[in-house]
């Protein structure tokens, strides 16, 4: 692996030097080469110095996916700052948290008015910074940056609902993608940057091309059907492609993973994969290597990888061994290592791991502590806490989360485990576990997606095969697919608050379908969202519908009409007379949807 003792903007300028008009990054609007990226960088770079913008000060960025952030965010470095990328999705209480603890110099937006960002920081709309960058030197500015310089800060969940941001140096990035035996990647590498970009995939997707001289496909700032995605990374010549767990099942389970044959790797994560999803995307996809990436945002995005060659035969997809430059530990509550098979708490250590928390030294203490396995001076190593456990080949199996452990009748129950078991059905793709509560009371309800129903009390019959009678969801429940966070991972909070709708709560009243293509519309609502009668004013989200299952809807249209509805189009018109609407805007003759024959035998 190649050193970490550089920064960054080091590693991107040498790549710059030495493939000046090769293309670096490209969207729907342009293309540019590494000398281009580079002296714009540079020009915008002098614009912030301008403004205040140096050594380990923060820059927020409150930009749509682009090949502009892309500028944006070399610009930020080779200022010296450090930048911190708002989600747009953010509610507007939780952006002010974050922009209040950060202290951000300014907030770089692409046209958004003070007080879509609280006001405070001053706002910067990019093409202001443009038109006065263009008259700045196209050299690069002279700014203290090394290895050890915070690049960016990342906020994930924090106790209380409070935010915590993470502060990652260059190091960690570099250590992440340069080098990196778990990802060797080539100058000839094109990555597609499709997570958001508060989310630490995009220090992968972003940063994996652009230090190693690839090229960087930045995807629409408006979510793909996976239709259109599909068809992105094939036009683009795509080799390199992360997917979150959630995304990654779903491709999978819509038949288009074939389609991806062009890629060289494809990274899946951020949450546990189906063994069944992994198995059936290794026969699609013969001449891919599928890897399971694991990793806290604390040890920037991947702390172990599994590079998948055979068909998995465990009940568990493994995530594999420690990444280069990283060591990962299976302590036990005596804080020695774990014998191998045995559970134990996952620690992480090496050239990954971040400074620790932004403003607060409390927690970082707690959970950055003093590596005794090195001999290094000062070396920290990070309590992640996750549970696994170690195979004799090295290789780790992640088994859940320590702090989701809930506690029944006197019983401790780590859910991952209970996930584990409903998973290990034959027929059942992916599962999900949450504890709701009924006075004193609490009990399990499991939620699993499976292409169809299955009778409870076989799946019952069948975890009790696995786990002790009091591990058995007292409800199960099926569902088309698990809805997500913005990052891809499963939304546990809604399915805390998940009940299936009756027609009294719905805020419409009921209007029944007129057409033949509005009752094909009701019926495949009502089978997904398992509420009778679907009226065509129902609200889809009423319903209880949501993002991925909207993906379906959406695929299901495209391949009975030849319609292809964007998701942002959907969201817009989420009920079904809406939606009639919108296919009959572009294909009139598919208000009616029978065949030939059906008309023939009506008379018509």
């Amino acid at each position: 692996m190649s050193g970490t003792a550089i920064s960054v903007v080091e590693v991107f300028e040498q790549q710059a030097a030495k493939r000046p008009e090769a293309i670096a990054v490209c969207d729907a609007d342009g293309r540019l080469t590494y000398a281009e990226l580079d002296r714009r960088a540079n020009r915008l770079a002098h614009e912030l110095r301008a403004r205040g913008v140096g050594a380990e000060v923060p820059v927020a960025l409150l930009m749509r996916r682009s090949a502009d952030l892309i500028v944006t965010l070399v610009a930020v470095l080779k200022a010296g700052g450090v930048y911190l990328a708002l989600d747009h999705n953010l509610p507007a209480e939780r952006r002010a948290t974050v922009l209040r603890d950060a202290r951000p110099v300014l907030v770089i937006t692409h046209g958004e008015t003070p007080s879509a960002t609280g006001g405070d920081p001053p706002w910067c709309p990019l093409p202001e910074l443009w038109a006065c960058a263009s008259r700045r030197p196209a050299t690069r500015p002279v700014a203290r940056t090394s290895s050890e310089s915070t690049a960016y800060i990342a906020y994930t969940s924090g106790s209380a609902g409070k935010p915590k941001g993470v502060m990652v140096p260059h190091r960690a990035i570099v250590r992440l993608v340069v080098g990196a035996g778990h990802l060797p990647i080539r100058p000839d590498d094109v990555f597609l940057q499709l997570a958001p970009i508060a989310f630490d995939a995009s220090t992968l997707e972003i940063w994996g091309p652009l230090l190693n001289g690839g090229r960087l496909v930045v995807a629409p700032a408006h979510q793909l059907p996976l239709g259109a995605l599909a068809d992105l990374v094939c036009g683009e010549g795509v080799t390199i492609l992360w997917l979150t767990a959630g995304l990654f099942h779903h491709l999978v389970a819509s038949g288009l993973a074939a389609r991806l044959r062009g890629l060289r790797f494809l990274l899946a994560g951020g949450d546990v994969l189906s063994v069944e999803s992994v198995n059936a995307a290794m026969a699609d996809l013969p001449g891919t290597t599928l890897i399971n990436g694991y990793g806290p945002t604390e040890n920037t995005t991947f702390t172990c990888c599994a590079a998948l060659a055979e068909p998995v035969t465990t009940p568990r997809v493994p995530i594999g061994p420690a990444i280069d430059g990283t060591s990962v530990y299976v302590l036990d509550d005596a804080v020695g290592t774990a014998p191998d098979g045995q559970e134990g708490r996952i620690h992480a250590a090496g050239a990954g791991l971040a400074h620790g928390y932004l403003n607060d030294p409390a927690l970082t203490a707690q959970r950055f502590v003093a590596n005794p396995f090195s001999a290094v001076p000062g070396d920290r190593m990070y309590r992640t806490g996750d549970l696994g456990s170690r195979g004799e080949d090295g290789a780790l199996d992640f088994h859940g989360r320590e702090d989701r452990q809930i506690k029944i009748r006197g019983f401790r129950i780590e859910p991952g485990d209970v996930e584990h078991a409903l998973r290990a059905h034959p027929e059942v793709v992916d599962a999900a576990i949450v504890a709701t509560s009924s006075g004193d009371e609490r009990s399990l309800v499991g939620f699993y997606v499976a292409d169809e129903p299955l009778v409870s009390e076989h799946l019952r019959t069948h975890m009790g095969t696995l786990v002790p009678p009091y591990m058995i969801p007292a409800v199960l429940v099926w569902l088309e697919a698990l809805p997500l966070t913005a990052n891809g991972k499963v939304d546990r909070d809604a399915l805390s608050a998940y009940e299936p709708p009756g027609r009294g709560d719905l805020s419409s009243d009921y209007r029944g379908p007129g057409t033949p293509l509005e009752q094909w519309l009701t019926e495949m609502w009502g089978d997904l969202t398992r509420t009778s009668p679907v009226g065509v004013d129902d609200d889809f989200f009423e319903l209880g519908g949501h993002s991925l299952m909207a993906v379906r809807i959406i695929v299901e249209i495209s391949a009975r009409t030849g319609v292809e509805i964007d998701p942002q189009d959907f969201y817009a018109c989420p009920t079904i007379a809406e939606l009639t609407e919108l296919i009959t805007a572009d294909a009139p003759e598919q208000a009616d949807m029978r065949s030939d024959e059906d008309r023939k035998s009506a008379g018509e």
